[in-house]
């Protein structure tokens, strides 16, 4: 893979006023760079991982007084010679140092281009420099738990080593092509099929995971639903604790969905409020149930809340009509216990006041047994990228073509396609095999300065 040896810099901070703020740079002539403007100490003589306070200067002009850190190749997180300028956040200090860098022959970092720059120098794989994405996306304890664990390559180490299996037996097949005049057999086939079938469990376990760590990453999603007037949307407002659901005792107020996103003992949960369920001929109400309904289906969790100043019969005709769409995670709320305590008891259901905010609390533990039950049903290594969902779906797409090839003892030369197209997927996800687009495609979305 070609990368240019330009020297590169960047603000490693958010853009903005602050406290401090840290420019990077990173290239061969980083080192040389900086120290052409910081006579406090000369920076080409100094250790690897060392600070230095100083002024930094353009000729003699001050521009700020700073604290530059250095990092030589290869033991920095480019693999290249970095320093990290730490000034004063204002914004024209920031300006001043960025233009006064360029001008001594650096170029302003593109998107991503750092973590580029230690992925093509081997200091981390494809797979680990997305997951340096996701850690800096990380908006609950749960997401940046599993950005943690995938940036420290556990998730690497584990795709490495069944394709090391899978090439080793490629070689042989390889081997037998070239002997293909002699008729001579160099990979058992029976242990072949072994390894097939414990690579294929591998990958199936993998997959399944991506249900698990997609709402870990983004969040749950929890669908709000019941009939009109039962509290839905005081329930919303109470968890986000604020008023964002219009609350009014007429029917039909709520017409469309409203989303929040609630953190709960470090794990998101995207709350979902949807119009009341009920006939109705006002044509904007139907729309508003029918995007109900579709919540009911899309989303991890159904919360059903029943009314017990409402007849409880309809209630639970309508609970019944909702769990025969989906089959399981449907919680039940019984709201305004304030108003009127309920009278007969319904199964496995938590009884609220979503006005007093009673009951709230033995609610969100509900929902967090719920996620931790679900996340314990896996092994150490969870997916959560789409993009490696579908190279996994391919490498299991050939690898269950090579296993009937064998049933059907079919040529090493048609099994040695498979094989190639199996170690081809498996390679994409850690960036063994990679093309320009696809990194354009993903370090692009990367912020500046990382």
């Amino acid at each position: 893979m070609f990368i240019d040896k330009d020297t590169i810099c960047a603000l490693a901070t958010p853009p903005g006023m602050g406290a401090i703020s840290t420019i990077r740079l990173s290239g061969s002539k980083a080192i040389k760079i900086c120290n052409e403007h910081f006579p406090s100490k000369d920076l080409t003589m100094v250790n690897s991982h060392t600070l230095h306070y100083g002024t930094l200067r353009n000729n003699t002009k001050v521009i700020d007084e700073v604290v530059v850190s250095i990092f030589k190749n290869p033991n920095s997180y480019t693999g290249e010679d970095i320093v990290e300028i730490s000034c004063h956040g204002s914004i024209y200090v920031q300006n001043q140092i960025i233009q006064l860098l360029l001008s001594s022959g650096a170029r302003l970092a593109k998107g991503g281009e750092f973590t580029l720059r230690a992925f093509a120098n081997g200091k981390m794989d494809l797979s680990q420099a997305e997951a340096v994405s996701d850690l800096i996306a990380s908006e609950s304890e749960s997401a940046h738990e599993l950005a943690i664990k995938q940036m420290r390559g556990g998730f690497s180490k584990e795709l490495k080593i069944l394709r090391a299996e899978l090439i080793n037996f490629a070689s042989l097949i390889e081997l037998e092509l070239d002997f293909s005049e002699e008729d001579v057999e160099f990979a058992d086939r029976q242990t072949f099929l072994e390894l097939l079938n414990k690579i294929k469990s591998t990958l199936k376990g993998l997959i399944d995971s991506f249900a698990i760590g997609n709402v870990m990453k983004n969040g749950i999603s929890v669908a709000i639903v019941g009939r009109p007037n039962v509290g839905k949307s005081t329930l919303l407002n109470s968890l986000v604790n604020e008023e964002r659901a219009i609350v009014s005792s007429t029917a039909g107020t709520t017409r469309d969905t409203i989303e929040d996103i609630v953190n709960i003992n470090g794990i998101s949960f995207r709350f979902i409020d949807t119009a009341g369920l009920r006939s109705t001929d006002d044509d904007i109400e139907s729309i508003g149930i029918k995007k109900a309904l579709e919540k009911v289906h899309s989303s991890q969790i159904i919360v059903f809340v029943m009314d017990t100043t409402q007849s409880i019969p309809i209630q639970l005709e309508e609970l019944e009509n909702i769990k025969s769409k989906v089959k399981d995670n449907v919680l039940i709320l019984i709201n305004k216990i304030d108003s009127k305590p309920l009278q007969t008891s319904i199964e496995n259901a938590i009884e609220i006041s979503a006005k007093e905010k009673k009951g709230l609390n033995e609610f969100r533990n509900k929902l967090v047994e719920f996620s931790q039950t679900s996340s314990k049903n896996f092994g150490q290594t969870i997916i959560s990228n789409n993009r490696h969902l579908e190279a996994l779906n391919q490498a299991l797409h050939y690898v269950d073509n090579i296993m009937s090839n064998i049933e059907a003892n079919l040529s090493s030369d048609l099994l040695s396609l498979d094989v190639k197209q199996a170690l081809h997927h498996l390679g994409e996800i850690t960036g063994e095999v990679s093309t320009d687009d696809l990194l354009d495609n993903i370090f692009s979305n990367f912020c500046i300065g990382k």
